[in-house]
């Protein structure tokens, strides 16, 4: 877990960036200059350029939702199937205004993940990341009342 874009770091610096500006800050500095293609990298960057455009300027937001949207597109071009991917896009885009235009995958992601989640441990998830996808569907209330009994019947 040395390496800074060991996927339990980089969950780390989302949940903090998620809360906080100073984090959302150091998440975004840590990944900015990624230019390799690891595809669950590559989203954690577009997780973080989004997070930038929640803390930029007016002048600036757009530039940065139009970034991270072309980040996600990238890794999900590279690993398609990766739930942990489509998670992190389905977090950013289930919460842009529809307005932008820029939520084309909510449903596509949601359903994906839904169908992952409940093929747990067989998901393509780790537990930990599991966790974050069930509890961000259900909690969020991204599913309906009979979805979020069967995925927290789920054993991790």
């Amino acid at each position: 877990m040395s390496s800074p874009y060991h996927p339990a770091n980089l969950r780390r610096h989302y949940e903090l960036a998620a809360a906080d500006k100073a984090a959302g800050e150091k998440f975004y500095q840590l990944l900015a200059d990624y230019k390799d293609r690891d595809a669950l990298v590559l989203a954690y960057k577009g997780a973080s350029e989004a997070i930038r455009a929640r803390d930029a300027s007016m002048f600036n937001k757009l530039t940065y939702v139009q970034d991270a949207s072309k980040t996600f597109e990238q890794a999900v071009s590279i690993d398609p199937q990766n739930p942990e991917i489509r998670f992190l896009r389905f977090s950013v885009e289930s919460n842009l205004p529809a307005f932008l235009g820029l939520s084309k995958h909510i449903d596509e992601d949601k359903e994906m993940l839904l169908s992952a989640a409940l093929s747990h441990p067989n998901s393509g998830l780790d537990a930990e990341a599991f966790r974050t996808v069930r509890d961000f569907l259900v909690e969020r209330g991204h599913v309906s009342e009979g979805d979020a009994q069967k995925l927290n019947k789920v054993k991790e």
